[in-house]
Parts: structure tokens; sequence; C-alpha cells
């Protein structure tokens, strides 16, 4: 039996050889991998003594050569394959063990085109598709993760077909996610990342019980290790869970450390920003009780147990936070229907993709992501003849307006949310709804600013804000009604701030 071995990454190799020849395998490799293995005392063979030919063109044909691929291709259980291998003199090589040149950790160090290019594997994904291909009678290895598996596999005669299939797969999704890496690169570098392809590569972290519904199916995929950093302290979070607690941390991250956001059904029904995170709980809270019940919590900080006393006074489904130190588990321990998840560290982090897609049918559309920058608000224009000097509660509530579905107004006071339209199909609609539920809760939102996340196209909801109270406004600008907007909010005195930034959320 032979064992062919061309690895980048350099770990466990030395040992896996060592079974495999324990095993009765010769060794084959090539270049670095053939010097670590000659290095640390083992009998192995370089490639040139099979293909008789030498590595040539600065290492960049190595293994490309019929006694290779020969080897590896032909099929076991066809006499004219192997007769036909006897003939030419190709010797079987029954094991692969290839992981591929480090593109993507090239192009994160360097901006180097000429040594991105040297980094582009061409025999390593060759050999893979060539094993994998050839599963029936050949053991593909891609990951060093996989090499225990394999040698227990041999050892025990459990080198099945179910086995190497496995194996195959992966294999394939290797070379797969390989070679998107370069096509997306290229297109980032020479078509600023919108080229005649796109491709989007998720690696699984986990099954959800179900999808968003129980007759769907669902999973978690993670584009890097960014998922790696999620604690699951309590309870199996489900698809609806996960597009919940992604939408409040998105909120908690862009309002900042101390904050505390309530999402339900991916919507936000209280957020705060205030001294402490029990306070910033309880004005959360405040905001819409009612929707509250059986909500995400996302705490961008450390759950105490103080909080988590105050936090386990209403049912919630998820909490979400920094950290949740083990006293404050305690604490939710008697509910079985709570679910907790901390990223081990003393706030709350997102990976801040670049890009953005969603599916429709028969295809997806793609854009770049999109972010609220605090200049937007704190260097706004003012229009209106009055102003305000403290613009913080502005900024959260364009922060929140931005984050959440349009048509979307939001109402903030003292560094809490007080209400909040969303998903409307009209601007005053939301408006007046956000004011109505505030009414309905006893909310006094006198003094109050508000935000939308795209222009007023009349003055109306101008005019609902002056009822209630409203003393500033957040907007994008741009509506050919503009003046009229403007005109209103000097009738009534209110602050008026023009962006020039559009958030839609669709």
């Amino acid at each position: 039996m032979r064992a062919l071995l061309s690895v980048s990454d350099k770990t466990g190799i030395v040992e896996f050889a060592k079974n495999l020849i324990d095993l009765g395998f010769e060794i084959v490799s090539t270049g670095g991998t053939w010097r670590v293995l000659k290095d640390a005392g083992l009998e192995v063979t370089e490639i040139s003594e099979i293909t008789n030919f030498p590595e040539c063109f600065e290492g960049r044909v190595k293994t490309l050569n019929p006694y290779v691929h020969g080897g590896i291709l032909y099929r076991r259980n066809k006499p004219d394959h192997i007769e036909e291998a006897k003939k030419l003199g190709i010797k079987p090589i029954d094991l692969v063990c290839v992981n591929l040149y480090p593109f993507k950790e090239t192009i994160e160090r360097t901006d180097d085109f000429e040594e991105i290019i040297e980094n582009i594997d061409i025999g390593g994904p060759a050999m893979v598709r060539s094993a994998a291909k050839n599963f029936e009678s050949v053991i593909v290895v891609t990951d060093p993760k996989d090499y225990d598996s394999v040698i227990d596999a041999l050892k025990s005669g459990n080198n099945t077909l179910e086995f190497r299939r496995e194996l195959m797969i992966k294999a394939f999704e290797h070379t797969a996610q390989y070679d998107v890496t370069i096509a997306n690169y290229m297109n980032e570098r020479f078509h600023q990342g919108f080229g005649n392809r796109q491709f989007i590569v998720g690696k699984k972290v986990f099954n959800t019980r179900y999808g968003e519904n129980p007759h769907q199916k669902g999973a978690l995929y993670e584009f890097e290790d960014f998922y790696d950093e999620l604690n699951i302290l309590k309870g199996e979070p489900s698809f609806n869970n996960l597009t919940d607690i992604n939408g409040a941390m998105k909120i908690a991250v862009a309002l900042g450390k101390g904050s505390v956001v309530i999402v339900k059904h991916g919507n936000p029904c209280g957020a705060a920003l205030k001294e402490d995170l029990v306070t910033s709980w309880q004005k959360a809270l405040q905001a819409d009780p009612i929707s509250a019940f059986g909500g995400v919590v996302a705490v961008n900080g450390v759950v105490t147990k103080e909080l988590a006393e105050e936090i386990n006074e209403i049912f919630i489904e998820v909490l979400i936070a920094g950290k949740i130190t083990e006293e404050a588990q305690e604490i939710f321990a008697a509910k079985k229907r709570i679910k907790l998840f901390d990223l081990g560290q003393a706030e709350l982090e997102i990976s801040g993709d670049l890009y953005d897609f969603k599916h429709i049918e028969g295809g997806f559309v793609y854009q770049d992501a999109d972010f609220v920058k605090d200049e937007e608000v704190l260097e706004a224009k003012q229009v209106s003849r009055v102003g305000i000097e403290d613009k913080k509660d502005l900024l959260m509530a364009y922060k929140i307006a931005a984050l959440t579905k349009s048509n979307c107004v939001t109402y903030v006071k003292d560094g809490a949310l007080v209400a909040i339209g969303m998903g409307m199909t009209s601007r005053v609609d939301a408006a007046k709804c956000a004011l109505k539920k505030a009414s309905e809760l006893g909310i006094d939102v006198r003094g109050a600013v508000m935000a939308s996340e795209a222009f007023f196209p009349f003055r109306d909801s101008i005019d609902e804000a002056a009822k209630a109270g409203i003393k500033a406004v957040v907007e994008p600008g741009g509506s050919i009604r503009d003046d009229e907007v403007i005109e209103a909010a000097n009738e009534h005195g209110i602050a008026l701030y023009f962006t020039g930034v559009r958030h839609f959320l669709h």
C-alpha cells in the first residue's frame, strides 16, 4: 500500500506518517512535506522518484504526472484498468493526504500580487479531486483533524465505503471553498466585489431543531470561525432564536457597551443605554413589557447576579451577553425554557460582514453591508431655525431605526427607546402607531427625539410629532417636499436635522 502526503499545514503530519508506516504503507511525499518527514527520521520516497521527472519551474510542477494521477485514479475493480496500469508501470496510490497552499492566509497577510499568485495551488486540488473521484478505492484526507479517525478506521477494519464517502464529500467541499476564495478575491481586487459570479460559502456549526416552522429543516452556517466564540450555556438555539439574536446583537453593539436591547420576531421592542446595566434593562423593558414577554435580550456587557434577578422577573426565551457569570446562571437554572448564550468576554461583538445578501425566488440580491456612522447624526445639517446641543438621543434613535425593518420611526428619551413603529407601509402610520402604543402603556414621550431611517414624504409625521411633544427629529432628507417638512418643524419649534444618508432595511 502507498500513501501520498503533500500538505501545507504540517500539523500532526509526522505522527500520521508514522502510524501509516506501522500499518504497512510506503510513504511518498513532495517538497516541504518530504523534508519534514525525512528530518523526523522516517523512510519516505520523494515524488520525483515516482514520476521520473524533477520538480520544475520553482515548484510550480511537481505532481501533475500520469504516474501520480494514474496511481490514484485507476479503478481496482476493473480488470482492464489493472492490466493497463501494469502495462504502463503505474503503481496504486491508496491514500492521498493533501491540504492546499495557504491562499487565504496569504491575502490576509499581504497585498503583493506576485506572492498571492504563487500561493494558488494547482497540483494539490488536482490530487484531491482525483482521490475523491476514486473514493471507492482511495482514502482522501484534507483535514488534520481527521488523521486519528483514519488511523482508527485502518486499524479496526472500518475503512468502509461509507467512511471513504464522507471523506470524499469533505474533500470536494475543501477544493470548492478554495476555488471560491480565489474567485471572490480576484473579483474583490479587480471588480470591486461584484463579478459575473458571486459565491457564498459557509461552514456548518450545528443543525437547529427545525427551521422557521416545525416542518422545515434548518442549520447555522458561518463564514469564518465567528460562532466558535458562542458559548451555549443553557438550551438549544432554534432557527428563529438565531435570527433574533443577530438583530438584537447588531443594535446592542451599535449602541455601545452598557446597552440592553429586547427583540421580538426580529424587531426591537425595547432598548436603553443608561449609567448601569440594571437601569438599562429596566428602561428597555418599560418601552413595551408586553412584547418583551418571551423575547430575546442582548446585554452588551456582563450579566451579574443582580441583573439576572431583575431579568428573571419576567419570562424571556433567550439571553445573549458578553458574559453571564456563574452566579447569574444559577438564577436562571430553575427556568427550563430559557436559553443562555455568551461570548466569554466583557462585551458583545459582531463579525461586521462587509457584504449582505438576501434570497429571492430564483437567486439572491447582493450588496455592500450597511453601517451607520456616528458622524451622520453628529454632523447632520440643521435645517430648522432651532437646534439642540446634545445629540446622544438622536444618534441612538437613528441607529435603532436603521437596524429595524422599514418603514420605521423611533422615539428615544434620556437614553431609552420609548416608542417604535416598524414594518409599516406608510411612514406616518409608523409614527402614529408608535405614539398610540406608548400612550396605551402610559409612557410619556414629551421631550423625546424622533428618528426615521428614510425621508418623510409629507409633513404629516412632523405634525404628529408636535402633538406628542417631540423636541427634535433626525432623518435623511431628500424628499421633493423637504421644504414643507422643514416649514412644519419651524411652525412647531422642533429641531430638524438631515443626515443625507438613507438606511432602508427591507
